[in-house]
């Protein structure tokens, strides 16, 4: 994409401050020698929308989460660097059609969360076959010692089928995380590309495999063309012995209807979800008390420096973009 001079100082639209103080100071530091506008519409959060601020209007480069009508509008915008690995609601073709008209482009971070997220699906899928999640309902509740049925219900990962919703970043690190336990595994994506680590098939072909999986892995993005792809009939498709899990985006799961029907009757032997629908999920939601229903709550991406590695990750960014090379993790 076409650049600016490395030494020509730029207008940055930042809309995220970060509750990391060293983060923040090490984002006005490295920028000293550019001009850098702070919303009026500040957030802490790297999952929440901002309000549309004129002040893009301005700027070259956008950084944090800013409105995507506001990007549409802002003329001069050359790039846009978003705090999360979602973009779902930046998917728009008003949107691209913007930036394809100006030369601009769109990134994300999932070069920040992909290995957070790839081992917080690792650890569900260990935890379910060893069996973790009973034994603590076990230790906050019976304190019985239910040893045999636990042995008896506890399996290997190794040589086990694993259905993986996705083949993205994310996707691409649980694979090589997976390696070691020869698990077969499957992947599924809008259009295969040939070049992905493992066997992967269409979204229309993803019914074919579901009944196969002891493991299906949600870890699609939001939005209308992925909402309720996990239906009531996929569901139904696997096999009571297998466990769901989501990092994904909880829209893209049939949660209150089909997934809660699932667990209730015993049709899946447990749902471990890391995002839900809505978020927070209200405390008296049944998915809380439903039975082999794990909840973690949006903390897959979560590290003691996520947000170093956010700002770090948006200035080499930066340096790519002054000097016209290829950005890390675009996305439009």
């Amino acid at each position: 994409m076409p650049g600016i001079m490395a030494d020509a100082p730029l207008t940055i639209f930042v809309n995220q401050k970060f509750p990391d103080d060293a983060a923040n100071a090490l984002l006005k530091d490295s920028l000293a020698a550019h001009t850098l506008i702070y919303s009026r519409s500040i957030t802490t959060s790297n999952l929440a929308a901002s309000a549309f601020d004129p002040a893009i209007e301005s700027a070259d480069v956008a950084f944090g989460q800013p409105d995507p009508a506001a990007i549409r509008l802002a003329s001069r915008l050359k790039w846009a660097h978003l705090t999360s690995a979602g973009w779902d609601r930046y998917d728009r073709p008003d949107l691209r059609a913007a930036l394809g008209e100006r030369g601009g482009a769109l990134t994300n971070s999932s070069s920040v969360y992909e290995e957070p997220c790839a081992q917080h699906a690792l650890a569900m899928i260990l935890a379910q076959c060893r069996q973790l999640g009973p034994a603590f309902d076990n230790q906050r509740t019976a304190k019985a010692w239910p040893a045999a049925p636990l042995r008896r219900a506890s399996g290997l990962l190794t040589g086990q089928k694993v259905l993986i919703l996705s083949m993205g970043s994310i996707a691409r690190r649980l694979i090589e995380l997976l390696a070691p336990f020869n698990c077969d595994i499957v992947a599924v994506r809008r259009k295969p590309a040939g070049d992905e680590p493992v066997k992967t098939v269409a979204e229309g072909e993803a019914d074919d495999y579901l009944a196969q999986a002891d493991h299906v892995v949600n870890i699609l993005p939001g939005g209308q063309a992925t909402r309720a792809f996990v239906s009531a009939d996929r569901l139904a498709r696997m096999k009571p012995t297998a466990a769901f899990y989501n990092i994904g985006r909880g829209t893209t799961v049939d949660q209150n209807g089909a997934l809660l029907n699932a667990l209730q009757s015993n049709k899946l032997a447990a749902a471990w979800l890391d995002v839900t629908d809505p978020e927070p999920l209200p405390p008296d939601h049944p998915l809380w008390t439903a039975p082999n229903s794990y909840i973690t709550p949006h903390t897959a991406g979560g590290h003691h420096d996520e947000f170093d590695r956010l700002v770090k990750h948006f200035l080499a960014n930066l340096d790519r973009f002054t000097r016209g090379q290829e950005l890390r993790d675009r996305v439009i």
